[in-house]
């Protein structure tokens, strides 16, 4: 659940949940056993009550490696039982734990990526530009790194390739500088700071346009902090291994650069391997999976307006059509 700032009220609406549930429920319609859904990223839990509640015989595991959105999803849970199993986990150790708890194959995957409602409307957490709080920003808050660390700590040229890759922000080298220049004088240790620092280093022409101009930067250190684009690289194949047969995934991304890592595997996946020089498709280059979507689908003008946190979600999905060789 990505945004760049809270939203008004404090009423949680999952992303695209209907189209969640259209998307997922095939797979989930298995027989002579208990279908397994993951929810990878479980945040507060809707996707998963709603799933649980669509289909009385669903078996959910469930990671986050937020500990107070875990406490929060265990209470809003709690009436499923032993139907709910809630593990403290970034979403990458997923084999670990589904060899852990003994659960071979998942028929269907859910990731809601970027930052949840908790840590956007929890102040102290650091993540929202909006607020004056400790520069923070972890996920998982039994990690060390903090965003403190990295704006004091890293070097200037680190600092400017992580606004410039993360952020894709393009005055990177001098929102690095002011950094250091601010650093020098005393630590950077608020969010506040940190982002009238942003706006006073950019060109005054620039921030009259795009929103706050600080977003780009919050958005760099959240996902150096978290090692966020690293996590899905590893999270996405592993998840995807996990599925029989008809199994599905979906993916809510909320920035392109976790869109196009998104994008590229599942094209892989979708892609028949047969050499070109052959005439005839081989049976074990077939596709693997089959894309559930025309390139990313995005939320309605109705959703967007009721949910602002929807705004830039993008979703993908797909089914695996068979087993890999």
């Amino acid at each position: 659940m990505e945004a760049g700032q809270p939203a008004a009220g404090s009423g949680h609406v999952p992303v695209m949940l209907d189209r969640v549930l259209e998307l997922l429920g095939p797979a989930v319609q298995v027989t002579g056993r208990e279908p397994v859904y993951l929810d990878a990223t479980l945040g507060l839990g809707g996707h998963a009550e709603a799933m649980l509640e669509a289909h009385p015989r669903l078996r959910l595991v469930g990671l986050d490696r937020d500990t107070t959105a875990l406490e929060r999803s265990a209470r809003r849970l709690a009436r499923f039982g032993d139907r709910a199993r809630l593990e403290h986990a970034v979403y990458d150790e997923l084999p670990d734990v589904l060899e852990r708890l003994g659960v071979p194959r998942v028929d269907a995957v859910l990731f809601d990526l970027g930052v949840s409602s908790p840590q956007l409307d929890e102040a102290e957490r650091g993540f929202a530009y909006s607020y004056d709080a400790p520069l923070d920003m972890r996920m998982d808050r039994t990690q060390s790194l903090t965003a403190a660390d990295v704006v004091n700590g890293y070097p200037p040229a680190e600092l400017a390739r992580i606004l410039r890759e993360y952020g894709e922000e393009r005055f990177a080298q001098r929102i690095a500088a002011a950094i250091v220049r601010e650093r020098e004088r005393a630590p950077l240790d608020s969010t506040r700071r940190l982002a009238d620092l942003v706006r006073t280093s950019i060109p005054a022409a620039t921030r009259r346009t795009g929103g706050n101009p600080a977003k780009r930067t919050f958005q760099a250190l959240r996902i150096e902090v978290n090692g966020e684009l690293d996590t899905w690289r590893r999270a996405l194949p592993a998840a995807l291994a996990a599925l029989p047969v008809g199994g599905r995934i979906v993916v809510l991304s909320y920035h392109s650069l976790e869109d196009r890592i998104t994008k590229q595997v599942l094209a892989a996946q979708a892609a028949d391997t047969t050499p070109p020089e052959l005439p005839v498709t081989l049976p074990e280059h077939r596709p693997r999976f089959r894309l559930l979507t025309r390139g990313a689908e995005l939320p309605s003008d109705e959703e967007t307006t009721t949910n602002p946190r929807a705004g830039s979600v993008r979703l993908r999905a797909a089914e695996r059509l068979r087993e890999a060789r």
